[in-house]
């Protein structure tokens, strides 16, 4: 071996040897920061604040906020379908009533149920099962024989409504909350497209099919939204109370990609909650005083927006307005010296009142998030109700059509709001294991207000307007006063993993 040959191969090993420290160093680095990551640890919370908004809060959004169409059609086909039921089966105004009030029976059994199974199972199967249930007996009312199969399955789709109506909180929990006062009151908008598209259903099926098919083509939202659903996840707050830690991660790593983020260093650390879906969270003395208010508030929410929603459409079929210069027809009256008229279908001018009311639904919109962005959620709540108050006794005033339709409009504005305002505070106020469950409590006792809402807006308004209205203004009232005695403001506030 030449003295040229020994130098390259002593480098070589010189250089082999370099490497290898190098490499050895820089292993031993790799080894303190993986120790250094393994030892930092973050919750959901953390993860969905450091995600941010982006596209998958755009995918949550459009399919989450759908489920608002399917619950908007179900209960204003309500408000379409009442005058071709009185006509067809003579129906008198307590038993169209009674359509009403079943609905909200199977909601107000149900969600309690719905509630509690979204907190001990999950609120995908919950918010899925809804979907199916809603759909399939909603289109066996269109076959409905008699009246007592008619209301017999209606309170079965208000079952499945339920159901559905679980998915606010799935929406919810996976929302940061900087962006919780801005996106949620947005929802609005898929409700009141589900209000146009039944009514515009009613105009332009009833007179030529009927009723029954105008029922058949309303699922038409529900069957996509069953093919839909699949792209939501579970949600990683109930996974981790659940103790599937795994899972969670998945889903968060998930919603991480799809808007081009990455998740806190370190590992996903939250214990396993035991106690999920138990009343006894929403009774505690942390929560005992906000369930009670927050019950009576979802009464009056509900009470209020249906009494809007069966009044208007009461006042309409009826013809019971106090109109200045009244068309012909608006001049046929719902009693006669003989008896009742059973067979007053909606003409289009009525169709067109429901249709600009609907609107009302969003035209506040930007005015709601910045009542909940400055005021907070409690200012709020008391301020859209004494205005409600204001709105209902004004309905009763002389006017012209015109007129009438723009108080019917800032009505269903302000009754909406409310509505938004108490769905946005209830799922921020109650911890994810009892989350569901207080959702659930909540809503049945929303369902009792609109179990009462009917017989005051479809039979007390034939005696007397003011009389029909003034219980929903006073209900407003007391329910303002009452929120001011709500101990928790929520504006800003992380979601609670447990009490």
């Amino acid at each position: 071996m030449t003295d040229c040959s020994r130098t390259q191969l002593v480098s070589a090993i010189h250089l082999q040897e370099v490497e290898l420290q190098v490499k050895a160093a820089d292993n031993q680095q790799g080894n303190g920061s993986s120790n250094n990551n393994a030892d930092e640890k973050f919750t959901v919370e953390q993860a969905v604040e450091t995600i941010g908004f982006g596209r998958f809060h755009v995918l949550l959004f459009v399919i989450m906020g759908s489920a608002n169409i399917v619950e908007a059609m179900e209960i204003m086909l309500l408000a379409v379908v009442s005058p071709e039921i009185r006509c067809e089966w003579r129906l008198e105004d307590w038993q169209v009533a009674l359509v009403s009030t079943m609905v909200f029976v199977g909601f107000m059994v149900c969600g309690v149920l719905a509630g509690y199974v979204a907190d001990r199972y999950g609120r995908w199967k919950v918010v899925f099962g809804g979907y199916v249930w809603s759909s399939y007996f909603s289109l066996l009312t269109s076959f409905a024989p008699t009246y007592g199969w008619f209301i017999f399955l209606r309170s079965m789709v208000g079952c499945g409504v339920a159901g559905v109506s679980q998915g606010f909180v799935l929406k919810t929990e996976f929302i940061p909350a900087k962006y919780r006062a801005y996106l949620l009151p947005l929802g609005s908008i898929f409700w009141m497209t589900g209000s146009i598209l039944i009514i515009l259903l009613g105009m332009l099926v009833v007179p030529t099919m009927g009723w029954r098919w105008m029922i058949r083509l309303s699922i038409t939202p529900s069957i996509i939204l069953i093919f839909l659903f699949k792209f939501i996840p579970e949600s990683a707050r109930y996974n981790v109370s659940a103790g599937n830690v795994d899972a969670a991660v998945k889903t968060l790593q998930r919603i991480a990609r799809m808007n081009r983020a990455s998740l806190p260093p370190g590992r996903l650390v939250e214990p396993a909650l035991k106690e999920r879906g138990s009343w006894r969270i929403l009774l505690s003395s942390a929560y005992r005083r906000t369930s009670l208010l927050l019950w009576y508030s979802w009464f009056v929410a509900s009470f209020a927006y249906y009494g809007s929603v069966l009044s208007s459409s009461e006042l309409l079929e009826k013809n019971l307005l106090c109109v200045i210069n009244a068309d012909k027809e608006h001049q046929v009256k719902h009693r006669h010296e003989n008896g009742l008229c059973y067979c007053i279908p909606f003409g289009n001018n009525d169709y067109h009142t429901l249709l600009i009311s609907s609107l009302g639904e969003v035209a506040l919109v930007p005015i709601n998030i910045i009542l909940l962005n400055v005021f907070g959620r409690k200012i709020s709540l008391s301020v859209l109700q004494l205005l409600t108050a204001v709105l209902f006794m004004m309905v009763n005033i002389c006017t012209t059509m015109f007129g009438f339709t723009v108080l019917l409009f800032l009505l269903r504005s302000l009754v909406s709001m409310n509505f938004n305002v108490v769905y946005i505070y209830t799922a921020e106020v109650y911890p994810t294991v009892a989350r569901s469950l207080g959702m659930g409590f909540c809503t049945s006792f929303s369902r009792i207000g609109g179990m009462i809402a009917p017989f005051i807006a479809q039979v007390l308004m034939s005696q007397s307007v003011i009389q029909a209205l003034t219980p929903f203004a006073v209900a407003c009232v007391i329910c303002a006063l009452g929120n001011l005695l709500l101990p928790i403001e929520t504006r800003g506030r992380a979601l609670l993993q447990n009490s």
